[in-house]
């Protein structure tokens, strides 16, 4: 897709810069816990008030519901950015009306203001006119840099791009690049590896795959779903029986697709969920009836590591086993640490996302090699669904 990035934008003096954001932090009595989404924003914040922008900064915390929530206000966020941003960062105790236009009026060439959370106002979700003309008001140019909104048609990321000069932030433009590089435009061939506990959540985003992908592996607890759908007995594992026709469906698709489908061969199996539990490792057509398949076993890492070998693209999301107890984290650490070998080697453009995949990915040391790691969860699901993103689409030159 064209878009309009921060190269497109030159003298910036005195220009008011509507910059979209993601600082929708994790917090604990007041107190950022977890940075990582503010430190994303920093180079386009730092890039336009460096080139003389008056930065003023609009982005969502929780679920208000359009009520103003007092626990979810930007007020905590607005003193961690300004920490970890090194200037001043102003602060809006409404992002419409006065109280937002007297802090913008305020600003001086380079200055920076973050505005009161957007879902404090019903308008933001409902994208009406009325609430994004009082936004747009506040600016002369719109910067979207928060791609994990972008998957909702909201004032703030959809009806602003339509009334201003819209362009892409950094974080927005090195996520739409990356995603390109791994389904629209990627070089072949393309790996998946999706995992997670239920097939009823990613149907579309397998149906998508399977028809653009060379090799697809399936594991986690979904993984189970398909090998009953194929007649295998799981035993006391997760399961969806009831997506059998599903399952079945989309290997059908991916047979008549050319995608090759990669399932466990072999499981690590336990009769409990819990940390260090005792465990034994056996075929798929073995699973002992009052067992439950946790991991994948050796032989069918060795297939996985193999497929990221033959890949020069991989896109991943979900773990292979249930990696947050030991020692059933075993398959995801081995294949995220050989996708992060190649990957700093230069053979395999590695992109991952979605909640579990981040985590899985830090806890087997692995995320900081890997191509491009996405923190956008839903955004990053409906882009590999093939779904239009409404944030994305009204950026399009």
């Amino acid at each position: 897709m064209s878009f309009k990035s921060l190269d497109d934008l030159d003298d910036l003096s005195g220009r008011r810069v509507l910059t979209r954001v993601d600082l929708n932090v994790p917090m604990d009595g007041g107190r950022v816990t977890d940075a990582t989404r503010i430190e994303r924003v920093l180079p386009t914040i730092r890039e336009l008030a460096g080139k003389g922008a008056r930065v003023v900064l609009l982005a969502h915390f929780g679920r208000p519901k359009g009520q103003a929530v007092a626990d979810m206000s930007l007020a905590p966020v607005a003193k961690a950015l300004s920490e970890h941003l090194g200037r001043p960062v102003a602060f809006a105790s409404d992002c419409i009306g006065d109280a937002a236009r007297s802090v913008v009026d305020a600003l001086g060439d380079g200055d920076v203001a973050l505005l009161e959370n957007t879902r404090f106002h019903a308008g933001e979700e409902k994208n009406e006119a009325a609430f994004a003309d009082a936004l747009a008001s506040l600016g002369d140019i719109y910067v979207n840099d928060a791609f994990s909104a972008a998957h909702r048609a909201h004032a703030s990321t959809e009806g602003l791009a339509r009334r201003l000069p819209a362009h892409a932030g950094r974080t927005m433009q090195a996520e739409l690049e990356a995603l390109g590089a791994a389904l629209t435009t990627p070089v072949r061939p393309v790996l998946a590896v999706v995992g997670g506990a239920k097939v009823s959540s990613k149907i579309d985003l397998l149906e998508n795959l399977v028809k653009k992908v060379d090799m697809l592996v399936i594991g986690g607890g979904m993984a189970n779903t398909f090998l009953a759908a194929k007649g295998k007995d799981v035993g006391k594992s997760l399961c969806e029986h009831d997506l059998a026709d599903t399952a079945t469906r989309i290997l059908k698709a991916a047979e008549a697709s050319g995608c090759e489908i990669i399932l466990p061969v072999d499981a690590v199996v336990a009769r409990e969920f819990k940390a260090h539990a005792a465990n034994e490792t056996v075929s798929v057509d073995e699973v002992p009836a009052d067992a439950m398949i946790l991991d994948v076993g050796p032989a069918s890492i060795a297939t996985v590591v193999a497929a990221i070998d033959k890949a020069k693209t991989l896109v991943w999301n979900g773990p292979l086993g249930a990696f947050e107890i030991e020692p059933f984290d075993k398959a995801t650490v081995a294949a995220a640490r050989h996708a992060a070998e190649r990957s700093k080697a230069g053979a395999l453009t590695s992109v991952a996302g979605g909640g579990d995949t981040v985590a899985a990915l830090n806890h087997a040391g692995a995320a900081e090699a890997f191509s491009y790691v996405s923190t956008a969860g839903g955004a990053f699901l409906e882009w590999l669904e093939g779904k239009d993103l409404p944030g994305v689409s009204a950026l399009q030159a």
